[in-house]
């Protein structure tokens, strides 16, 4: 392996790792066994915190072909808690309103979800690293600035029920999304929520799969000491 020239590795983000940190990580463990200070190093779509799953990094020069990845086709399994809407959509911050979720069958869900299908309309969250006037929105909503944020053309190529908790005190659904770059899976929460006609939020999501990249080709970050130490480097 030539780290320098390039190489392409898969991870599987832990949860709780920011994405900066997984190419932190990766590129401690690589300087170390190549013995260099600095080593080119990014990532091809990042992933919250909260989120796990498939995260490709690339070494050197095919930091040149992040672009390239970033433009694949993505999958994410979803758990999304019904009845409740927290300001980030997800689990970073507490729930701020509740909803009416008696109405909810899985008919309707399953009749939802097919509205979501094809080219869609989805404004980002306002925590999210969108920028705004030079400046990151996540930034502006944590100091309580008002954020808006314009609407961006996505796609969603197939969107499935997996398994539902409909008939409990808080009811939940969890789904699987085929994607195009720029889908925040937060903000298609939010929508599905207000398409049901109650609210919604995150509390689970995987990334399944990037392009061709799955999870069974990927790499634990706390096992990748150990891997690079096995691999035959070119120095």
């Amino acid at each position: 392996m030539n780290f320098k020239e390039g190489e392409v590795l898969y991870f599987n983000k832990p949860l709780g790792w920011t994405s900066f940190k997984v190419v932190g990580h990766a590129r401690y463990h690589i300087c170390r066994r190549i013995k260099e200070k600095k080593l080119k190093v990014g990532h091809a779509g990042t992933l919250d915190p909260l989120a796990t799953g498939v995260m490709i990094v690339c070494t050197g020069k095919a930091t040149k072909r992040i672009e390239e990845f970033q433009y694949h086709t993505k999958e994410y399994v979803a758990t999304i808690r019904l009845g409740a809407t927290t300001p980030s959509y997800d689990l970073e911050h507490e729930i701020d309103a509740t909803y009416p979720t008696e109405h909810i069958t899985r008919g309707l869900v399953e009749e939802t979800l097919k509205k979501f299908i094809g080219e869609i309309q989805q404004v980002p969250p306002a925590f999210s690293a969108c920028m705004v006037n030079g400046k990151r929105a996540y930034d502006l909503a944590r100091k309580g600035e008002e954020v808006e944020l314009k609407p961006k053309l996505l796609v969603i190529d197939e969107i499935e029920l997996l398994d539902d908790g409909l008939d409990i005190a808080e009811p939940w659904i969890k789904v699987r999304v085929v994607c195009s770059k720029g889908t925040y899976i937060r903000a298609l929460a939010r929508d599905i929520g207000e398409a049901l006609q109650s609210g919604a939020h995150l509390t689970a999501l995987e990334r399944t799969r990037v392009g061709d990249v799955r999870l069974a080709d990927c790499l634990n970050p706390l096992d990748f000491k150990e891997w690079i130490e096995a691999q035959e480097i070119d120095i």
